[in-house]
């Protein structure tokens, strides 16, 4: 397919011919390559909580002994001590799970679901992952503010020169709306309060999908606002993870992604090309057996003849 390369005021500057926007959309390939990659649990405990304080083996697990819980008609459970005076001390029961600000009882484990992602199956993801971002059907079903609106101005895929990289934040994002225009509204991530009790477990704040800027693994730059990824760190997390997303490309990426695309190809080329010698040598191998095994028996041949 044909795609064009827009300068930072959103001009076309000239075209090119990429194969990357190609594959076949797999929407059940791509759902389940995401979720694979999902690899820490949403509701999961951070590593150690409830567990970073010194509570066993503060207190001696003997009888009639100083700083010993036992015959005190106590718990015997881990403590620290909070305070002491002489042989008297005043102890708190610490991480087990029934005690104040103790671990969790069999918590969600920080691993999620870890599943075996086939090479192949990868590679086919992202590249559908790619074609599926470039629809503005689908981008349309992930951004509900874009719904009623009809995009007529901008073609997908967005291929940006390679200058872009090189302006700073408060140019850049003028670069970004005279590219975007539509999209503009839904491209740059906004951070706000939650509504509700939410505020208070551990996510007061929420923000929106924003856009992806997909750069060289060379190039780097950093804008507030529009998450960055470099080619050899690219997932299909990124892509498509929720529907698919708003994805813009550096020149040089385009070009590294079908590097990528055109060995995948080629190894591929290769192996059909030996198989098909292994099959070619084996039945030349089989003819030449069987030519052998009649010379050895004279008496076939003759019969053959007459």
């Amino acid at each position: 397919m044909k795609a064009q390369i827009l300068d930072i005021n959103g001009k076309k500057i000239k075209e090119i011919t990429t194969t990357l926007f190609e594959e076949p959309i797999r929407e059940d390939i791509i759902y389940k390559i995401v979720e694979a990659e999902k690899i820490k649990h949403a509701s999961a405990p951070r590593l150690y909580a409830g567990m970073d304080r010194s509570a066993s083996g503060r207190i001696r697990r003997k009888r009639h002994s100083w700083k010993a819980g036992y015959g005190r008609g106590m718990s015997r459970i881990p403590r620290k001590t909070m305070w002491r005076r002489g042989t008297q001390f005043s102890w708190v029961g610490a991480i087990i799970p029934s005690a104040k600000g103790g671990r969790r009882a069999h918590p969600p484990k920080g691993l999620g679901r870890i599943k075996k992602i086939n090479k192949k199956e990868l590679k086919k993801a992202l590249f559908s992952a790619l074609t599926y971002s470039n629809s503005i059907t689908e981008l349309k079903k992930k951004y509900s503010s874009l719904q009623d609106k009809e995009i007529k101005e901008l073609k997908l895929p967005i291929i940006i020169e390679d200058k872009i990289l090189k302006l700073n934040t408060k140019d850049f994002l003028n670069a970004l709306k005279n590219i975007l225009k539509e999209f503009y509204s839904v491209a740059v991530q906004e951070k706000s309060k939650r509504a509700g009790i939410g505020k208070l477990r551990g996510r007061k704040y929420r923000k929106n999908a924003g856009a992806l800027f997909v750069i060289s693994k060379t190039e780097n730059i950093k804008i507030k606002g529009i998450e960055i990824v470099k080619t050899n760190e690219l997932s299909v997390s990124h892509l498509a993870d929720n529907g698919a997303r708003l994805v813009f490309f550096s020149e040089k990426a385009i070009r590294e992604l079908e590097d990528i695309k055109n060995k995948e190809k080629s190894d591929k080329d290769r192996k059909e090309t030996k198989a098909s010698k292994t099959n070619v040598f084996d039945s030349h191998q089989k003819s030449k057996i069987s030519e052998i095994s009649l010379t050895s028996q004279p008496s076939l041949i003759k019969e053959k003849k007459q």
